[in-house]
């Protein structure tokens, strides 16, 4: 796979939509905010929503005014990736622990 994305907003932005699964941009851009309890810039948010996109990561469909957003495959991989890799992180155990298991 891919390097996965080295920035929070757009790691966070992917686990939004794997969860809900399509989100207007605007309502992807709200619940954002609520969780961190401050405003994005309108262009920097779009602009990152734009680069999801020609990464292959979202697609983006329109729907009457309304720009709505999903995961491809490639952006499911890759939340489901992080959150393994994340889990053990917060498990104690090392990607070697993992593969050995992995392999009994």
């Amino acid at each position: 796979m891919a390097k996965w994305l080295q920035s929070g907003r757009r790691r966070d932005l992917c686990a939004l939509l794997y969860e809900a699964g399509t989100l207007r941009g605007q309502q992807l851009k709200t619940t954002l905010e609520r969780h961190y309890d401050m405003r994005l810039d309108p262009q920097s948010y779009y602009a990152t929503l734009d680069a999801l996109v020609e990464q292959g990561l979202l697609e983006r469909e329109t729907e009457g005014i309304h720009d709505v957003y999903r995961l491809t495959d490639a952006g499911v991989d890759g939340v489901e990736s992080q959150y393994a890799w994340l889990s053990a992180r917060v498990d104690g155990r090392s990607d070697a622990d993992r593969e050995d298991a992995n392999q009994e």
